[in-house]
């Protein structure tokens, strides 16, 4: 028997899925425009960034960002061009490969970054309250404990 969603459930359900994806398409557009970098490449170049040795497998990128392998190693690609990222191969695994972030690609995301997080502040966190920003980081976290697969991404 379907649970059909009573009008307070639609409405959240309906507000919820249209500013989830006005957000998105907000931040990816500012993104864009302020850096001329899609969001799936600044997401790489942050989790890079972050990394030991500003290293990661290819195949722990595609976890992390819930990509296929094939889309990752086609963003790669594109930041190899740009001489941001570059590519080894794993020392331990001949058919392994590394991801690199290099010092220009460690630049392009510090110039990066201030204009995107002045995006997430006026779009997101500066809209909210306190107490409403503990509450969407609650709300967040019961979607990502169940949304999230044991050991890791999504």
């Amino acid at each position: 028997m379907t649970r059909w969603l009573n009008d307070d459930e639609q409405r959240a359900w309906r507000a919820f899925g249209l500013a989830s994806r006005l957000l998105t398409d907000r931040l990816e557009r500012d993104l864009l425009a302020g850096a001329g970098m899609p969001p799936t490449y600044y997401e790489l170049l942050v989790l890079l960034s972050e990394a030991p040795e500003r290293t990661m497998r290819m195949s722990e990128l595609a976890h992390w960002t819930n990509s296929k392998p094939s889309r990752i190693s086609h963003a790669v690609n594109k930041l190899e061009e740009k001489g941001w990222v570059r590519r080894e191969h794993c020392v331990d695994d001949r058919r392994g490969w590394l991801a690199v972030l290099t010092d220009d690609g460690l630049a392009a995301l510090r110039a990066t970054a201030p204009r995107h997080v002045a995006s997430v502040r006026e779009h997101l966190i500066d809209l909210l309250t306190p107490e409403q920003l503990r509450q969407l980081e609650d709300i967040s976290q019961v979607l990502l404990d169940h949304l999230v697969e044991p050991g890791g991404a999504q």
